[in-house]
């Protein structure tokens, strides 16, 4: 018994240091929906009439050996070690998997977390959130709403004069687009 309770409180701590949101994530008695940041939780993969769906092969050939641990087995890379965490050019980030967009480059911020920060996706049906209570923590999963690939974690400690959230992306597997410069 109180081996459990030493357990339970050393998850809070841990949840508690890395800044996840346990109250989005608590399950839920059926009736009310999950949020975060007035986002809804789904669960469930949205229909979508672009949908793309691949045998695992096909996404092994597709991919490189990092990106399809990362986007189809929801691993994740190195803090401070992707390509995209310090790019500060003009675009749009895309998935890697399906080359849906993203992320625009004029939500994206500095957040001190190691990885790739934004504050809104491009659109809100371009990604999905599911629950995630892997590894003993409660978080919030962000997923492409195209193919399913997992892309990152999303918490509610954004900037606050923005949207108030701090969508956590993995550099690794997204693709970015430089904007076309105009004169």
């Amino acid at each position: 018994m109180k081996t459990a309770i030493v357990a339970a409180l050393g998850s809070l701590t841990l949840l508690g240091l890395l800044g996840c949101s346990t109250l989005a994530a608590q399950a839920s008695d059926g009736n009310k929906a999950r949020t975060i940041g007035g986002l809804t939780i789904e669960d469930k993969s949205p229909e979508r009439k672009d949908k793309l769906v691949l045998s695992d092969a096909e996404w092994q050939k597709r991919l490189t050996k990092e990106q399809y641990r990362i986007l189809r087995s929801k691993g994740t890379e190195a803090a401070f070690c992707g390509g995209y965490l310090n790019n500060k050019e003009k675009g749009t980030y895309h998935c890697i998997g399906c080359d849906l967009p993203l992320f625009k480059s004029d939500t994206k911020f500095e957040s001190g977390t190691g990885w790739p920060s934004f504050f809104q996706p491009v659109n809100r049906e371009n990604v999905w959130l599911k629950t995630d209570l892997s590894y003993g923590m409660s978080r919030v999963e962000v997923l492409c709403a195209k193919c399913d690939g997992h892309l990152g974690h999303v918490f509610d400690d954004g900037p606050e004069d923005k949207t108030g959230l701090r969508f956590c992306i993995n550099s690794e597997i997204l693709k970015f687009r430089k904007a076309e410069v105009t004169n």
